[in-house]
């Protein structure tokens, strides 16, 4: 159970997914769950594993969900005893007869940036090198099958060619939540156009995945118009990033992927809000 419920947790993560994971580290007397055992929960609401059910487990799951509702990524230790008299100790007291004391390890497990390269050119490549060195997973398309190979993206998680509309489908079926960020750096503005629309209308309300785009303002103002144009919201519209990257001046690809992988890192740690926000 422990092993499939931290396979569980990893899978969970790679779909992009928050988890809070309980671990039980210590206990004593008669208690249901044993050292070793682990329960996970996500803030899509799913769940697996056990620390023993009945009381015990509803209120670690409480715990765990209140970690991901407060948008918390601090650990903490919490120490159960399930006996119902019990007082005057540091620690949570559950309507119990058991008599036993569980120390649980609370945490939760933030996914790695997945970012989606959209144009297999020098910028793309450039990032796709940056988010190696940082330890970021990465995916490639382009519409052109010699740009997104893998002789250019030996370490891309998925490589994707072919036209918009069954790329765009193709994502829609398997989810999208697996992407952090949508880059768009297509070589023809006509493509990356249409893969906005596309993924913005496949993605409708949810804020996940960022999306941005390369390009000037005046590229950013026909692309707007053009989504206006297509039936999107307007809080849509607002959610994409167009210019990518924080200004630092950046001409050479590999300075651009510098100040783009910047940007993602800064709005993964909160320290800069997102178009939405």
């Amino acid at each position: 159970m422990t092993s499939a419920t931290l396979a569980w947790v990893l899978d969970r993560l790679n779909r992009g997914e928050r988890v809070a994971l309980a671990s039980v580290v210590e206990a004593s007397g008669s208690v249901p769950g044993k050292p070793g055992a682990r329960m996970a929960v996500t803030n899509g609401g799913r769940r697996h594993g056990t620390v023993g059910g009945a009381g015990l487990e509803l209120k670690v799951e409480n715990h765990l969900n209140q970690m991901l509702s407060n948008g918390s990524s601090d650990g903490r230790v919490e120490t159960y005893v399930l006996h119902r008299d019990a007082k005057g100790q540091d620690a949570t007291v559950l309507n119990s007869v058991c008599g036993g004391r569980v120390t649980v390890s609370l945490e939760v497990l933030e996914p790695v940036p997945h970012i989606l390269i959209a144009g297999g050119g020098h910028c793309g490549q450039a990032i796709a090198a940056a988010c190696d060195n940082l330890g970021w997973s990465h995916s490639v398309y382009d519409i052109r099958s010699e740009y997104s190979a893998g002789e250019l993206y030996p370490n891309a998680v998925e490589n994707h060619d072919g036209d918009v509309d069954s790329f765009v489908g193709s994502l829609a079926e398997e989810g999208f939540l697996r992407f952090s960020d949508v880059l768009l750096l297509g070589h023809d503005w006509s493509v990356d156009q249409d893969l906005l629309i596309g993924m913005l209308r496949a993605r409708g309300e949810e804020s996940r995945p960022r999306i941005g785009a390369i390009g000037s303002r005046s590229k950013w103002n026909a692309f707007s118009k053009a989504l206006v144009d297509a039936g999107i919201s307007q809080n849509a519209i607002d959610s994409v990033r167009c210019p990518i990257g924080i200004d630092i001046g950046a001409e050479s690809p590999e300075e651009i992927a510098i100040s783009v992988c910047a940007e993602i890192m800064a709005l993964e740690k909160g320290a800069l809000k997102s178009a939405e926000d």
